[in-house]
């Protein structure tokens, strides 16, 4: 969480320095050769993580290797050397995965690629439609001999700094999800409650919730986003603002930073977590809603398929008042909860904290109090 402290000039550049003395860098210039070599080798990771987000599409790509061909600047690539001295991937993924790709050495999800074929290269045209068997021997050597500038945080540097660096350098070209950014860089603190969330995210109660939101949706991550939600605004509900994105990042570190780590029990945790969806998945089976339990309601009265993530907060976090009260095994109760659910979904004092621009503190707590309120009195 962002933490103001006050400095005097002399106090604030006495920090500069110090956090200057913590980083150890050095500049190194490989060939793309060397980077292959490297990498097969397992002494440069690519790591999977980071190969699922590899998204340049192939016309991209094959401007790349035009580029190089054409001996035209590139930007460097960001390496942390381990304790082992092997070095990471922190950005550069499109560049080295690209060259790859044309050599058909990249490997994603255990699967080879297909050498790529070349198209939209817009300065030598010729190359459209080439594989890297259809180059001339002199244009693979000099594609092999290119060479790169890469910059080596060291292993020597505040393990903090390094985190901070992937952070910064994945804001900008072409954006990954939030929490795609979250998943990668947040292992440079500590990967415990990454893990925890990955696994929760794969639930079977859980994954039948919100097994309306799209595929594209999964492939971002958000399955997992949603984990992190329930339990950022269950247990720091009251520190948000208005910026979900920064919220959420700002209580993952918050937990995952070992130096001074947010309390967080994670056996209870989880208990909570598993407990609040088959709960959640039995009001599904009761009121015969299927993966639409987080859709809103259509004029025929069932929900759509279209998710909804204030549907889903409301729901989710609103039990959370009543969860120690609930037996799964009382049907009595169960139907109480379902009706609860029936009736909130087209209740205007709940939708009124949904839809467009509902993003804010104020809504989060109309829509999440609504349930809270129903749900403990249909167990009073």
């Amino acid at each position: 969480m962002d933490e103001v402290v006050s400095a005097s000039p002399d106090q604030l550049i006495r920090a500069v320095d110090m956090k200057i003395s913590a980083v150890r860098t050095q500049s190194l210039d490989f060939s793309f050769n060397e980077l292959a070599n490297m990498h097969a080798e397992g002494e440069l990771i690519i790591d999977p993580e980071f190969q699922r987000m590899f998204r340049w599409t192939e016309g991209a790509q094959a401007r790349f290797i035009e580029s190089l061909l054409l001996e035209l600047p590139v930007p460097p690539i960001f390496l942390i050397e381990r304790d082992d001295r092997i070095y990471e991937l922190i950005d550069g993924l499109q560049r080295i995965s690209s060259f790859l790709h044309f050599r058909g050495q990249l490997v994603i999800d255990d699967k080879k690629l297909e050498p790529l074929i070349l198209s939209d290269c817009d300065i030598v045209k010729e190359l459209n439609g080439k594989s890297i068997k259809d180059l001339p021997r002199a244009l693979d050597i000099k594609l092999k001999r290119s060479y790169i500038r890469a910059e080596i945080l060291r292993k020597e540097s505040d393990p903090r700094l390094r985190y901070y660096m992937f952070k910064r350098l994945n804001t900008g070209g072409e954006r990954l999800a939030e929490q795609e950014v979250r998943n990668a860089t947040i292992r440079l603190l500590s990967n415990d409650f990454n893990q925890f969330i990955v696994s929760l995210s794969r639930n079977t109660d859980f994954s039948a919730s919100i097994d309306a939101i799209t595929e594209n949706a999964v492939r971002r991550k958000f399955d997992q986003e949603l984990v992190l939600r329930f339990f950022s605004f269950k247990n720091a509900g009251e520190l948000y603002r208005h910026d979900i994105a920064d919220f959420l990042t700002d209580y993952m570190e918050a937990v995952s930073d070992p130096t001074a780590p947010t309390e967080f029990d994670y056996e209870e945790e989880r208990k909570i977590f598993e407990k609040t969806f088959r709960v959640i998945k039995r009001i599904s089976d009761i009121l015969d809603y299927g993966s639409r339990i987080f859709g809103t309601i259509a004029p025929s009265g069932q929900p759509k398929s279209q998710f909804s993530v204030y549907h889903y907060e409301g729901i989710a976090l609103g039990i959370q008042r009543v969860i120690d009260r609930v037996n799964i095994d009382d049907d009595v109760q169960m139907q109480a909860l379902a009706d609860v659910v029936k009736s909130g979904k087209v209740d205007q004092k709940f939708l009124k904290a949904t839809g467009g621009g509902k993003n804010e503190r104020n809504a989060l707590k109309a829509r999440v109090g609504y349930f809270e309120d129903r749900f403990d009195g249909a167990l009073a």
